[in-house]
Order: structure tokens, then sequence, then C-alpha cells
């Protein structure tokens, strides 16, 4: 057993743990049992060390409350993924890339997950069924992206995962392969100087990371996304907009600015999906795009992500900005930038045509346009002599 399996054993995996660990005042396990039973937990060492306190940002994303069991307008499978799915393991929603399920499991199970109708169950992402996955990816040409996800992928042995990028990179029209794994938040043990030796073999391969809170970039998180970026692997980030987490928009400044620090392009932030067991994450998306409003313009762009909400029934991501124009029309633009003030930029006039060799350049019915005239040589102009010093 390796070091970070090891680790993996000394997580808090049932009620009455958590209750031992928190104590029961705030943990009332019979209460809590209907959504556990639902979902199951486990909580990572790493996971447990960023718990200061009961209902805090950390506290919120890892630990069972009631409100899972209250379904407004939740769906099992918010975006219709199964319905997308044209063989076990792989969703086939975008014209050139393809998700790829090889893991059932998580080190850590995220309350607000998307895929808790399947993650932890192996029977629903089974681990058998690869093959079927490899001959429709090697079927399809238009697929040149492929997204490895679960689950966790970074959850299989380092042997596991090098089969599945041999097998990826044995289809010629396979140009990326990306990993989708919040591995290096809580348990970033699992990123071994073995694999960051394997992985580079098969490049390009990308990483997408999940981080939802500044705290959750610890010296360790930061060393192992370190070892990542020293082998090559190029890092994003997907964060998820959280009521209870990070729906402020000074920790989303924070977390951005502390991942590119850290080497991580941070790429979307989501808002929380519409399914059921996971409402009361839901923020109104408003709050999303005053969140986008306080980084554009007041940091790096490099800083700020996409902000997108993941289409209820498969509609895929649609990206949402705040309100900059305030009008366009034939003649101008008419914007406000960062700050509020407001700016014009001219829209450009009709082309301008050339009649003949010699003749001016002029635009029909703009008559404020000054002509200029083309292919007459300038009369050069006589030099002057400079004078020596005696």
């Amino acid at each position: 057993m390796s070091d970070w399996q090891k680790t993996l054993h000394e997580s808090v995996d049932s009620l009455d743990k958590l209750a031992n660990r928190f104590g029961h005042d705030a943990i009332d396990v019979e209460a809590l049992k209907p959504a556990f039973d639902n979902f199951q937990m486990r909580i990572t060492p790493a996971a447990l060390a960023q718990i200061k306190e009961v209902g805090d940002p950390m506290w919120n994303q890892y630990v069972p409350t009631v409100q899972e069991l209250d379904i407004v307008d939740g769906v099992i499978d918010s975006l219709d993924e199964d319905g997308d799915s044209p063989v076990p393991n792989i969703t086939h929603r975008y014209p050139d890339r393809a998700l790829f399920l090889v893991s059932p499991v998580c080190a850590s199970y995220c309350r607000f997950c998307t895929r808790r109708r399947k993650v932890g169950d192996p029977e629903k992402i089974p681990l058998n069924q690869y093959d079927s996955a490899f001959e429709y990816l090697a079927a399809h040409t238009e697929i040149r992206d492929v997204i490895l996800s679960g689950g966790d992928p970074m959850m299989l042995s380092d042997r596991r995962l090098e089969y599945i990028f041999q097998r990826l990179r044995a289809i010629p029209h396979i140009e990326i392969i990306r990993i989708g794994s919040r591995i290096t938040s809580h348990l970033p043990e699992r990123i071994t100087p073995e694999f960051c030796e394997m992985v580079k073999k098969y490049h390009p391969v990308y990483m997408n990371t999940h981080f939802n809170h500044p705290s959750e970039l610890t010296p360790a998180s930061v060393a192992a996304l370190a070892r990542l970026a020293d082998a090559g692997v190029p890092l994003g980030c997907q964060t998820v907009l959280l009521r209870g987490v990070n729906d402020d928009p000074q920790i989303m400044k924070e977390l951005m600015q502390k991942l590119l620090k850290a080497r991580v392009r941070p790429y979307y932030i989501y808002m929380a999906d519409q399914v059921a067991g996971g409402e009361h994450f839901r923020t109104q998306v408003e709050k999303g795009l005053e969140i986008v409003k306080a980084l554009r313009g007041w940091t790096s762009g490099l800083a700020v992500p996409h902000f997108v909400i993941d289409a209820p029934g498969g509609g895929g991501k649609v990206p949402l900005l705040p309100e900059y124009v305030e009008e366009i029309n034939e003649d101008e633009v008419i914007f406000r930038n960062y700050e509020g003030k407001r700016f014009v930029y001219k829209q450009p006039r009709q082309p301008m045509t050339v009649a003949g060799c010699g003749e001016t350049l002029a635009p029909a019915a703009q008559s404020d346009v000054v002509p200029i005239q083309i292919a007459k040589k300038a009369t050069p102009r006589p030099r002057r002599r400079r004078k020596t010093g005696s």
C-alpha cells in the first residue's frame, strides 16, 4: 500500500467518527442518517485539518446536513449527462470533445456534487467497461480532446492511469488529455514523483483542479501543484460558487490570486448545479455577476475566469457577463469600464474604394471624411549642408 493510500485510510467516513471528532452536539447522527444514506461521506485528514469551526466554508463543503433532504427544483441528473451517453462511461455533448468517467470514487465527497447519483457506486461507473469507451473514442474521429473524470481519476493507481493514457495515445485523432481532479486540495500526497515522471510520457496532459476557498491552498497543496507544473502539466481551476463557502467578492479575489501564484490558471466559476440534494448551496445568479465585476479590472486578467451556468437538461456551458454595454448603434458603442466610467467607441466607417491610380479615396455619403491621395511621389526636399566647426 502506498503512502497516499495509507493516508486515505485515516479519513473520517462515518457519522459516528464525525461525532467523535466534533461532538454529538454538532453532529446529530440519527437526524443525519438519511442524508448519509443518500450520498456517502468521506473526509480526508487534509480536508479535516482545514475545518476550523462548525459551519465554516470547509465544514459546509464536506459535512452532511438535513438540508440535503429538501428537494424543491433539484433534479437527479440535472445536466442530463446520461442522455448524452452513447456507451457506458462516455458523455459526448460537445462537437470535438468527450467526457470519460474512469473512477467511481473520490478522496473526499463534496456535498454539492453534480454526480452524487453515481459517485461512490462502482456499479454506476464500472471499471470493467472501458473497452466500449475506447472503441467509441476511436470510431469518432471528430473527438480530439478527452476529459477524464469520475469520481476522481487520481484515485486510480499509476498503473491503471498509464494504461488509460496508453490507450488514448494509440488513437491518432486524440490530441489533448485532461484530468479533472480535486486531489490536490484534499489528498495532495497523491501527486507523487512517480506519477509526475510517468505523465511526462503522454503530454499534452492537462489537469483541471478544483479549489473553492483560499484556505484550501495549503503548503502541501501548493507543493503538489508545483510538482505537477514542474512535470509539464498545465493547470487550470474550476471553482463552484457556493452559498456559505465563497459567495463573497473578496474571498473569490483572494482565491484567484492565490491560484495564479501557485501556477494555476482560473478557468471557470460555475453556478452551483440544480442537482437534488445540493440546492441549499445555490446563490442568486446576480451574486456571480457581482463577483466577476469585482474581479474584472480590479485584478490581473489572468485571475478572471469565465462565469458560466451549465445549462440544466444538457445545454452545455453558457457564459455570463455583467452589463458593461449601454448602447450599440451604427455609429458608436457606448459602454462603461470596470470603474463605472462611460466611454464611447466609434464604429468603423464604410470602406473606401479606389477609382484609379492617382485618384482620391472617398467613401460614399461621408462628407466628413478627409480624402487622401495615393501613388504620388513626394517632391524631394533640398538637403541642408551642415556647417562644420572651425
